[in-house]
Parts: C-alpha cells; structure tokens; sequence
C-alpha cells in the first residue's frame, strides 16, 4: 500500500511485510512516537504544550519524523478543516509525516443497540477524513461491545466492517488495538478481523494493553496476544511504563516481544513509542524507550 511518506522511507505498509534482502541499509523497522506518550502535557489534558507543536516536539526533542495523533488532544477539531491544514503545515514544515490518528470516545463499534452501533460508527467518518487529509495510512479504533464471547464478536465485527468499507473509499485503513474487555484477548480480536475480512481491516498489537478485567485483574499473556494478533497488524505499539538502571523495560521483555514481532511476525514497519506512567518525566521516558528498542534493532539486525 503506498500511503504517504512511508513508501519515500523505505517500508511497506502490509499485514506482513517482506523481510529485508541481504545487503539492504534500511532499518529492521522504523520508530514513530504516539502522542499519547505526551498525554498530561498537552493542553486538552492540563499541561502548557500546544497539540499543533507536537510535530515539532517530536521532531527537536527525540529526532522522531514519524507520529501517532491522538483525538483526545483535538477532540473538538476533526471536522475543522483550517485547523486540519494547520497541521498539516506544520508537520510538512518540520519533515515530520503522520502515520495514524488513535480515536476514543466517539461511542462503541458493538454496541448491541444498532442505532448506536450505526452511530458510532458515523461518527469515526470525521476521523477517517482527517486522516486522509493529514497523509496517515490508518485509524486505530477501539472494539467495543457487550454480550457473550459470540455475540460481542459478531457485533464489533459489523461495526468495524461498515467503517472499514467507508474508510477504504478513503484509503484509509482501519486498524484496532487491545484495549480492555474481550478486544484484549488475541484469540477473540483475530476471530473478530478475520470475520470483518477486509484487505483495509488489520490490528494494532498493543504491548501492554492486555488486561481483560480491571476490577477482578483478569488479564490476558501479552506474549501471546501478540503472537496472535500481529499476522493483521498495521502498526505497533512497545508500552513502556518504567526502566531499571541497564534501560530494560521491567514490565515487559522488548526483546521477546521485539523478537515476535520481527522475526515471527516478519514487520518491517513503524513501531510506534508509547511510554505511560509516571516513574519517569515524560520526556525521559520516551527517549529511554527509543533508546531501548534502537538496541534491540540493532541486535536483531
């Protein structure tokens, strides 16, 4: 898929990418940064920092010329097409070139009701547009829904394949993430991508989200999630929430996954940085994280 900015760098946007030939000097995988690493600093969350200055950020703060926007930081901006060239500009300004938007809130994709359901997903449409308007090649959307294992999937499966058929006129893909109740269990989002059965449908394997049941702490191998759910990833999220003293992640094992990822997992796209918590200072935590998976690249290469 030739989406913009990436085919110019070097990789191809696919559910599985071909491995790199010998002798090529492009990177294993490339390192984007989501923006949600930044959440609390962003005025929509509290902090100073301007959502249009977060090309720039990205680019002066952690060299990274690649990012993941975040619709909570223009919740209110989706269909402000001013606004939406402002960014743009800026990104173009900055070298910087936009993979994906990650979209919460706009109602649940399996709801049971079928009014809302339908609704939910008109209201991804803004998203999708401003996404083909910003140059990403996809938005992430979550796969919410209610009801026994089958019917949660029957019904997320409807509502992701109607915006999918309407982000494909867009050549948008829509893409999910692991993110509570049954979308964290792989084996059940993999059924769910396979029943929508769609070239633009995929996953975002998330590295941490695997935790099925907040209140009861059910949750779900990570290893295993993304095992299951990286022969349909588009993208990649490596959550980093705290380091020790040697720059390890000690919630999760990067090389296992890395290694799951690139070497099962045959991807040869974006990995997108996505640091939470607060046991570093925001921005410590993201270049400890692409300092960490530069290693593990290297190492694998």
């Amino acid at each position: 898929m030739e989406q913009a900015g990436c085919v110019a760098a070097g990789f191809a946007l696919s559910s599985q990418p071909a491995l790199a030939r010998p002798g090529d000097d492009r990177p294993l995988y490339g390192i984007s940064l989501a923006q949600w690493s930044l959440n609390t600093m962003f005025k929509a969350k509290g902090g100073d920092l301007d959502h249009l200055d977060f090309a720039r950020t990205s680019r002066e703060e952690f060299d990274i010329d690649h990012i993941e926007y975040s619709s909570q930081m223009f919740q209110d901006k989706a269909g402000d097409k001013k606004y939406l060239g402002e960014m743009l500009k800026r990104q173009q300004s900055e070298g910087v070139t936009a993979l994906l938007i990650m979209v919460d809130a706009e109602g649940d994709l399996g709801d049971p009701d079928r009014a809302a359901r339908e609704k939910a997903v008109e209201n991804h449409y803004k998203w999708a547009e401003a996404a083909k308007l910003l140059g990403c090649h996809s938005l992430r959307v979550n796969a919410a829904s209610k009801g026994s294992w089958d019917e949660q999937l029957e019904l997320a499966a409807d509502g992701l394949r109607q915006l999918t058929e309407f982000g494909a006129e867009l050549g948008i893909n829509t893409i999910v993430e692991n993110h509570g109740g049954l979308s964290s269990n792989g084996k059940w989002l993999a059924a769910v991508i396979k029943k929508v059965d769609h070239p633009r449908s995929g996953t975002l394997p998330d590295f941490g989200n695997f935790v099925i049941n907040h209140e009861t702490g059910e949750e779900y191998d990570r290893y295993q999630g993304v095992m299951e759910l990286m022969p349909y990833a588009k993208a990649v999220s490596a959550k980093s929430m705290e380091f020790d003293e040697s720059g390890n992640e000690i919630h999760t094992d990067f090389r296992k996954m890395m290694r799951l990822v690139v070497v099962d997992g045959r991807y040869r796209d974006y990995v997108g940085i996505e640091f939470e918590r607060d046991k570093h200072p925001k921005f410590e935590g993201v270049r400890l994280t692409k300092t960490l998976l530069e290693r593990i690249r290297d190492e694998l290469s």
